[in-house]
């Protein structure tokens, strides 16, 4: 009898918000300090989401100058909440422009609720 690995795999944890690329989103991650654990947020703009059996999304935002970007599992434990601060209007799923762009250019506009 065969296997199929898809039916070992995580469902995505439904407790999230609807987000997509363009959104502005803070995510709080569980982070270990030797013995100690602590929640540390992450914010900036979502480039990217993939769905799928290994659901993630990437993170950009530019801190001192330098575009850090950060991709999150959605069925890792070290994830505890993400929420929308912003949400964008933008043409494209895929947001790679915005690493060769700075300061203004690198904007997106607000959608209209």
């Amino acid at each position: 009898m065969a296997v199929n690995l898809r039916d070992f795999a995580q469902a995505p944890k439904s407790d999230f918000p609807d987000f997509g690329a363009g959104d502005n989103v803070r995510v709080q991650i569980r982070v270990v300090e030797g013995a100690r654990e602590r929640l540390q947020a992450f914010e900036g703009t979502v480039i990217r989401v993939k769905k799928g059996a290994a659901a993630n999304f990437t993170v950009r935002r530019v801190t001192s100058g330098i575009g850090v970007e950060r991709t999150f599992p959605f069925n890792s434990p070290r994830l505890e909440t993400i929420e929308v601060t912003r949400k964008g209007r933008v043409r494209r799923s895929r947001l790679y422009y915005l690493r060769g762009l700075t300061g203004r250019a690198a904007r997106i506009k607000e959608a209209r609720r």
